[in-house]
Parts: C-alpha cells; structure tokens; sequence
C-alpha cells in the first residue's frame, strides 16, 4: 500500500496480487454459494445442493485458478500501464483524504461479485465430473445470482469503507 513516507512508492508485488486475489476470491466464492442456491429456488431452474466436502474439493480447484487470475490480472496490469502510476495516484489520493468517502471501489464492487459468481458456477459446473456430483445451473440462474451477488459486494466495499471511517484511513493530515 502506498505510504507518505515512501518518494517512490513501488507497485504491488506477486504476493499482494495473489493474497489479495484469495482473500475477495474466498468471500465471494462463500456469498456465490449461497446466491447460486437462492437464485435455484428463487427460478426454480437446475440443481445446485452441494454438501460441505464438495464445496471444500471445489475450492481447491478454485483457489488455484484465482492463483492464476492473480497472475495473469498482474502481467496484464503491468503491460497496459508498467509502473502502476494509477494505482499509486490513487493511494496517495486516499491517504490525503481525497479518495472515496464510504464506498471502497464502488464499481469495483459491482463488476468483481458479477464476476466471481461466473467464475464459482464455471468452478462448480467443470469439477462435478472430477468429484462425482451434479451440478446443473442455468444461465438465467447464474446471471440472477450474479445480480444479486451485487449485494454482497456493495456490502463489503461498504464495510471496508466503515473501518476506513473509524480507523482514519484517508483522513487529511492536520
């Protein structure tokens, strides 16, 4: 993270892309589950009950393509913009007290739990075959789940916000 100490702050590394990939990649496989399942009965449509093992064997799976999300999102990151001048901009606006008020990355939010939710249906739907369950979700279904998994990142930004708030992250330096 960007500090005002630092004259030349260095762009986030591999173990912050990947650590940070994990720690949203994990929330938002926990609030898919529960979306994908809501969005079955809610519509009716296809079959999605796993058990708690089958969640734990798929998230191995999982974890190791957010590994190379991470990854790839870092190498594309790094070539469309080297030296993350953005990004550090816009920590240095944070810490200035310039940054956003309560939501933390608000369409940031929206696009990310849209996405993990795809990227935890496509998770479940390729190891049912590995791990001998059945899976069948509709794409009527994972979109409503995605839509409504929307809440749940709009929340977490919200609550990232909040301590933000409390702990003075971007408070303007008196």
């Amino acid at each position: 993270m960007y500090s005002t100490t630092d004259k030349n702050p260095k762009p986030p590394g591999v173990a912050i892309w990947v650590l940070v990939t994990l720690l949203w990649g994990t929330v938002f496989f926990g609030t898919s589950i529960f979306m994908l399942r809501y969005a079955t009965v809610l519509l009716g449509q296809g079959a999605f009950t796993p058990s708690r093992s089958e969640i734990i064997n798929v998230y191995g799976i999982h974890a190791g393509i957010l590994i190379l999300f991470a990854l790839a999102a870092m190498m594309v990151k790094n070539m469309v913009e080297p030296g993350s001048r953005k990004q550090i901009q816009r920590w240095k606006n944070i810490s200035e007290g310039k940054g956003e008020k309560l939501f933390i990355s608000f369409a940031g939010s929206i696009a990310t739990s849209f996405f993990f939710t795809g990227l935890t249906a496509m998770s479940f739907i390729g190891s049912a075959g590995m791990f001998g369950f059945v899976v069948s979700l509709t794409l009527p279904v994972v979109l409503t789940a995605a839509l409504l998994n929307i809440v749940a990142g709009l929340s977490a930004s919200l609550i990232v916000g909040i301590v933000f708030l409390i702990a003075r992250v971007g408070r303007k330096k008196v």
